[in-house]
């Protein structure tokens, strides 16, 4: 009996790399999901000439939350605790306050929409990369260096998104082809087959 309750505890309990790999997908979730949150913006930013002002600020904050709570286990002793929080409050009201000045009338008149959301999030990938330096935590630093090659990348992936749409024509048109060709194979082969017969 203590040989069968053994093997269905065996069975129930997931893989070793398993929780291993969701426990580590666990930790970086918070950093996952500011990433995509600032994609997002920016291509929001992009599609509806506005720029999202409310957003960004949140995103900010949400960040400088972020890094508070993620450094928070590793920090010993209240004065310590301390000095991260007013340490991350000064980092990101900076942060928010050249946001700010990014967002001002006579600045904005000089930025198209569109560069508007790009700049922010520019702003935001320094802020959140020299955080993750001043709190030496590579995820952190990491986010930062995503959201700064994320710049570029919007950048190019709007300017080619013509030859994409091209591309995607092509590959369904190429698909349609060949799916029409396989279904009239069988059709063609059993016609000449019946006209065998009959002959």
């Amino acid at each position: 009996m203590s040989e069968i309750d053994a093997q269905r505890n065996e069975d129930s309990e997931p893989p070793p790399f398993q929780s291993g790999m969701a426990h580590f997908l666990w930790q970086q979730l918070p950093y996952i999901v500011a990433l995509v949150l600032a994609i997002a913006g920016v291509a929001y930013t992009n599609v509806s000439h506005q720029p999202l002002v409310g957003y960004w600020e949140f995103l900010a904050l949400a960040i400088g939350v972020v890094c508070v709570v993620t450094k928070w286990p590793e920090t010993q002793g209240r004065e310590a605790q301390l000095r991260l929080i007013w340490t991350q409050a000064l980092h990101w009201i900076a942060v928010l306050v050249t946001m700010n000045i990014m967002l001002v009338s006579g600045v904005q008149q000089l930025l198209p929409t569109p560069a508007t959301g790009l700049v922010l999030l520019t702003l935001l990938a320094l802020g959140t990369f020299l955080a993750g330096v001043s709190l030496l935590s590579l995820q952190i630093s990491f986010l930062g260096l995503a959201m700064g090659v994320a710049v570029p990348a919007i950048s190019w992936l709007k300017q080619s998104v013509f030859f994409f749409l091209l591309g995607a024509v092509l590959l369904i048109g190429l698909g349609i082809t060949f799916w029409v060709r396989q279904d009239r194979r069988p059709a063609d082969a059993s016609a000449a087959t019946n006209n065998q017969m009959e002959a």
